[in-house]
């Protein structure tokens, strides 16, 4: 066991390979913000009161920055764009969903909680990442 545990004494590696998995599962959510638009989003920021174009700044959490994490560059403030980007999403998109539930039994916002919380964590173990 005591083998085991040394072959998997790997922090550097784990938060490399959390940072990299939340830069691109983030991006496939940008590149379909790319390819199909933002109008939605647009639409719900203004519903929001807020105005449309604040809509656009999903770009920097869907794109740039996972763009940022996936190479190592700004790593704090990029894994907090992602955790900025997924508060808003929470607010506009899933305020009404925190209590609910799926067929399966999951909670339906997990990916969200995913998201959000690896971004967090991404942020507060930068210094474990890879040497420069």
């Amino acid at each position: 066991m005591n083998a085991l545990n040394a072959l998997f004494d790997q922090p550097r590696f784990g938060v490399l390979l959390l940072r990299w998995t939340l830069a691109i599962l983030m991006l496939f959510h940008g590149w379909a913000k790319i390819t199909n638009g933002v109008g939605g989003i647009v639409g719900m920021v203004g519903a929001h009161g807020l105005p449309g174009f604040l809509g656009y700044a999903v770009y920097l959490g869907e794109v740039v920055a996972p763009l940022m994490l996936l190479v190592g560059f700004w790593v704090v403030p990029a894994a907090l764009v992602v955790f900025l980007n997924m508060v808003v999403a929470l607010v506009l998109a899933h305020s009404g969903h925190f209590l609910d539930l799926t067929n399966s039994g999951g909670w339906r916002l997990e990916l969200q909680a995913f998201f959000l919380v690896s971004a967090l964590v991404v942020a507060f173990t930068h210094r474990l990442g890879p040497q420069r």
